[in-house]
């Protein structure tokens, strides 16, 4: 009972923190699915990552607060009252996720896990003979409260992240993931350092000063072939 009790103070904590938030206030406001988009906005507001032409991949995009700032971005003028923007867009966008995804207009959506080979072959379709400008990532396992556990979930996560940027970013494309400080971080960042030629941690003042996510942006491939290469085989292994 002790248990249940604490579990109630602490979900109506989160609650009242969750009702009161600038952000998610903001968001209802502006029509946006989650307050997450403005984490994407404060880093695209940095670094002038996302503009109209491009072609952008949202990996683990469900509920689609990302896409939707993507899409406002490729067509800034037409936002509609759904909190989508409607009408003509300049840029391909392309949302990947396993779980359902709520229709978002010119956003393409494929929902499976993009490591099979049948969903990588669907995007690989989308992409034809484009490579991806930006490959924005906002996703996280499910923690378990097990830092240890949660810390390898987490590292997977980026690591094929940065190994699908590898193989699908232009060679000065650009890569933005959520890690978590703490056990591995320091792995993660050698990793981006050792794939990009310039590496930004950011913490978007949209991210909870109580939550340990952080986000790592990577811009311009160091070994652009590599990536290449590996596409290159995976096509050539693949039926025509």
């Amino acid at each position: 009972m002790k248990t249940q009790t604490k579990s109630k103070k602490v979900n109506k904590a989160w609650l009242h923190d969750h009702v009161n938030d600038t952000y998610v206030k903001l968001a209802q406001r502006q029509g946006y699915r989650a307050r997450a988009a403005y984490k994407l906005k404060e880093i695209d507001e940095e670094l002038h990552l996302l503009k109209p032409g491009q072609v952008v991949v949202d990996l683990g995009a469900a509920p689609g607060a990302w896409s939707q700032y993507v899409r406002r971005k490729f067509a800034p003028k037409e936002v509609g009252a759904g909190g989508a923007a409607a009408g003509g867009l300049n840029g391909t966008i392309i949302a990947v996720d396993l779980l359902d995804f709520e229709p978002i207009e010119g956003v393409r959506f494929l929902q499976g896990d993009f490591r099979e080979e049948s969903v990588l072959h669907q995007l690989e379709e989308l992409l034809g003979t484009r490579s991806v400008d930006v490959v924005i990532s906002d996703m996280a396992p499910n923690l378990s409260g097990i830092e240890s556990s949660d810390a390898a979930r987490m590292e997977l996560l980026v690591e094929l992240a940065v190994e699908f940027a590898q193989n699908h970013l232009t060679p000065n494309g650009a890569l933005v993931t959520k890690v978590f400080h703490g056990s591995g971080y320091s792995q993660l960042s050698q990793l981006f350092k050792s794939t990009f030629r310039v590496v930004k941690a950011i913490k978007p003042k949209a991210s909870r000063d109580k939550s340990a996510e952080t986000f790592l942006v990577g811009i311009g491939l160091k070994s652009a072939g590599d990536g290449s290469l590996k596409k290159a085989v995976r096509d050539a292994d693949m039926p025509s």
